[in-house]
């Protein structure tokens, strides 16, 4: 089944380390007889032990070259910023943990490829989920002429065949490892299970991945302040950070408590219902303390428009669809609300919740008025309180005539 036009130029294939994208190295060099790069695109939860390991089993896999690239600040930059300014959550819920990433991965996948001459990628997802929507929506964006690979799916490879494919030629397998499916990265962690298959069950205490036991083992409660500027997180407890360190730092102290624990029953990309487990100690701490900012320096309607567009926004970022000029235009949107985002929020961890305390900005719109709510009048006088509850009761007034029922 080998190629009859074998050429130099790579298949440059995304690798996790997992079982199908291990089955991938050697079955692409052997089905299309080119060589093949792998790459990992790091968006969080890879540390320098675990990349050396991928590097060791993608060359003992037999790929070429194995290619890791650091793409925490460019997530962050180009997608993370705009989810905390859009307070994104989808279904009220879910704060875009791994999703999110695909888009970044994939532009990074396309220009490792034309760095090495290549117009092939490939990728080992599955016909059942997510991933192969995002990955091949946003690498046909990038490049029209790409061609895109996805062995497992394409061909309906089952988890036997590719153990045995491997093991006929005395390659590594990957262990089998744990009963559940999880996925990591700078904004959390999903976890999938027998438990989630299905809408009635949640995955047992100890197979949360960063606050396993945090029920049974309950922390101190503490209080910390998180500083935004311009909506952009800057510093922790006094101490300045660039987003990608603070972000971590964030969640190394919120996941102990077993804050941003979540079910997630929602739409996938394909039309079913889906079901998944995650955990987003930092996007929790960070979405929850960011809306809280803006309560106090935005607008009433800015909020409003802002809300209707960032919903949208998290939509098209679990689509895929994250390089549609509309995502520019709303991000613009959302860039300019954050002008007066800027102040520190106090926040206090206790087991499996999270509790704002306060919130100050130089741009309060509550220190703005001489008024104290429900105590006195600032700005206007009993008067001109009576003659606007008039004016604005005079909508229902009429209506109330229309209907007959009144004078």
């Amino acid at each position: 089944m080998n190629n009859p036009n074998p050429t130099d130029a790579p298949i440059v294939l995304a690798f996790s380390g997992g079982l199908d994208t291990s089955f991938c190295v050697p079955w692409l060099q052997e089905t299309y007889g080119r060589p093949v790069v792998t790459v990992t695109i790091n968006t969080g939860g890879l540390d320098a032990a675990a990349a050396a390991d991928l590097e060791a089993r993608a060359l003992a896999l037999g790929a070429r070259e194995h290619v890791l690239v650091e793409a925490r600040p460019r997530f962050f930059d180009q997608v993370l910023r705009y989810l905390i300014a859009g307070n994104v959550r989808r279904g009220h819920l879910y704060p875009l943990c791994v999703g999110a990433e695909r888009g970044i991965q994939a532009a990074l996948m396309a220009e490792v490829a034309g760095e090495r001459g290549s117009d092939t990628v490939a990728h080992g997802c599955t016909a059942a989920g997510n991933d192969q929507v995002r990955f091949e929506i946003a690498l046909r964006t990038i490049n029209p002429g790409l061609e895109v690979l996805a062995p497992v799916r394409d061909h309906a490879f089952q988890r036997d065949a590719q153990v045995r494919f491997l093991e006929e030629r005395q390659l590594p397998v990957p262990s089998k490892g744990s009963a559940y499916s999880i996925n990591r990265g700078l904004w959390g962690v999903t976890i999938g299970g027998t438990e989630t298959l299905d809408s009635k069950g949640c995955i047992p205490e100890s197979a949360w991945v960063l606050s396993a036991n945090a029920m049974d083992e309950p922390q101190v409660p503490a209080t910390h302040t998180v500083e935004f500027r311009q909506g952009i997180p800057v510093s922790l407890d006094g101490t300045a950070m660039e987003p990608v360190a603070l972000i971590e730092a964030v969640e190394a102290l919120a996941a102990p408590f077993g804050i941003g624990r979540g079910i997630h029953l929602g739409d996938t990309v394909l039309g079913t219902k889906g079901r998944v487990a995650f955990e987003a100690p930092a996007a929790e701490v960070l979405l929850t303390a960011h809306r809280e900012l803006e309560k106090l320096v935005l607008s009433g309607l800015q909020q409003r428009i802002k809300d209707t567009v960032a919903a949208s926004y998290g939509d098209f970022i679990h689509e895929g669809k994250q390089l549609d000029p509309v995502c520019r235009d709303i991000e613009a949107l959302l860039e300019s609300s954050q002008a007066r985002v800027t102040g520190e929020v106090r926040l206090r961890l206790q087991p499996g919740s999270l509790f704002v305390e306060g919130a100050e900005s130089p741009h309060s719109l509550m220190a703005a008025t001489k008024g104290k709510y429900g105590e006195a009048a600032g700005e206007w006088t009993a008067q001109d309180a009576l003659g606007y509850s008039k004016i604005l009761a005079l909508t229902g007034m009429l209506q109330t005539r229309a209907a007959g029922k009144g004078e």
